[in-house]
């Protein structure tokens, strides 16, 4: 996995939006990755870019998740029925919905020390 952009601890997410997100005192500009081995930058920008390569990431600590949230930016677009079978076959439930909602319910859940994990799309203005 490429480490660039990587933060070494799962953590909650302070605030969003500028394109970015803030947490653990630290602002990270772009698409996020919160998983059980730490928070990474992800190169993706649009929903339409959400695939089985760019989640190869996400799949690889499968085994550590019980819950994804996709956060799709400001609207919701379908997912790659691909890539909600291979998490499935993996005992991950996926829930894609728009950014601020998947930050929000990743932060409780995080909050409750469940097994969770996220992948963020940046987005501009938070609402």
């Amino acid at each position: 996995m490429n480490t660039t952009g990587h933060y070494p601890t799962q953590v909650m997410i302070d605030a969003y939006g500028n394109d970015g997100f803030r947490f653990a005192d630290m602002s990270h500009r772009g698409s996020l990755l919160c998983l059980p081995t730490g928070m990474f930058a992800w190169p993706v920008a649009t929903a339409s870019e959400i695939t089985l390569d760019t989640m190869a990431p996400v799949l690889a600590v499968a085994d550590q998740i019980d819950v994804l949230f996709i956060g799709l930016g400001k609207d919701v677009a379908s997912i790659d029925p691909a890539i909600r079978t291979a998490f499935r076959e993996r005992g991950v439930i996926i829930e894609a919905i728009a950014t601020g909602g998947a930050l929000r319910t990743y932060n409780v859940l995080m909050a409750e020390h469940r097994a969770v994990a996220a992948a963020l799309i940046a987005i501009d203005t938070a609402r």
